[in-house]
């Protein structure tokens, strides 16, 4: 398991990492080529969703089946993705934004987190984007 690193200058990057955030607030760094799945079991999403009454979009908490637990979503897309996943027999896990990943692209140091990651029953996963 990768260790808690100190943050970086962006500009200097030049592997590709995810950073995974875990319930005690630590932060791990990995690169893509060791990260695993298990990394993600005890992690909690990179963002913290907020409720704003007035505010154009509809964020909240889903009580899924499938995790037993709440999922965190932003929008009523994500939301209606969620469902999809949630109802979908083949997948046996959800994780939201899972984690923040980071990569030079044409020389520019980039950085996303994605929506969702699927466990499938297959062992496989899904990075999903809405």
């Amino acid at each position: 398991m990768a260790t808690e690193r100190p943050r970086k200058g962006r500009g200097k990057r030049t592997v590709p990492t995810a950073s995974i955030r875990y319930g005690d607030g630590s932060t791990c760094e990995f690169s893509f080529a060791q990260l695993r799945l298990r990394d993600f079991t005890e992690s909690e999403p990179w963002r913290r969703v907020r409720s704003v009454h007035g505010r154009a979009h509809y964020s909240g908490d889903y009580a899924s089946s499938t995790t037993g637990g709440q999922v965190v979503y932003e929008s009523r897309l994500e939301l209606a993705r969620l469902l999809l996943a949630d109802f979908d027999p083949v997948v046996c896990g959800i994780f939201a934004q899972p984690c923040r990943m980071v990569a030079r692209i044409d020389g520019k140091v980039r950085s996303h987190v994605p929506d969702f990651l699927l466990l499938m029953g297959s062992g496989t996963v899904r990075v999903v984007n809405v």
